[in-house]
């Protein structure tokens, strides 16, 4: 079993804390537990299956979404025509980087590539690059205007 340090760590949300040893416990040892080695593709699947219930308008939103889901603070670095790259940085995403496990993010990616497609009404995917030096994941979202949404 995966040793977690993180039972003291909280996250603040509007009313409640929710305790990252919690949270750790279901996404990194009860989920893969469950899934398996498909633990990243349906974590993806699932990310954009929960942007379709949580439309957003705009990248404010997403960003607020991100900090209320206790994800982490979403900050935009670059963006060019058909490719959005933003930096996700979190508790979490420090507390991972200091491990040598098997992490993902695809949740999160799911669901940026999600709303991106809501956004801009093209189809869209997103890949995660974990840093962990700089304790950060960045994700690169990358669409084409030429592949509209039906």
């Amino acid at each position: 079993m995966t040793e977690l340090n993180t039972s003291e760590i909280v996250i603040p949300t509007e009313s409640d804390s929710v305790p990252v040893f919690g949270y750790e416990l279901i996404r990194e040892i009860l989920l893969p537990g469950i899934l398996g080695k498909e633990t990243s593709a349906i974590l993806y699947w699932a990310g954009k299956d929960l942007a379709r219930k949580f439309p957003l308008q705009s990248m404010n939103e997403l960003v607020d979404f991100f900090q209320k889901a206790g994800w982490g603070h979403l900050t935009i670095t670059n963006e060019a025509k058909n490719e959005l790259e933003v930096e996700l940085t979190s508790i979490l995403t420090s507390e991972k980087s200091q491990k040598k496990d098997t992490s993902t993010f695809q949740l999160e990616a799911g669901f940026l590539a999600q709303q991106i497609e809501f956004q801009k009404n093209v189809i869209a995917e997103c890949y995660e690059h974990p840093k962990k030096r700089a304790k950060k994941i960045i994700f690169t979202i990358k669409w084409d205007r030429k592949d509209p949404i039906d």
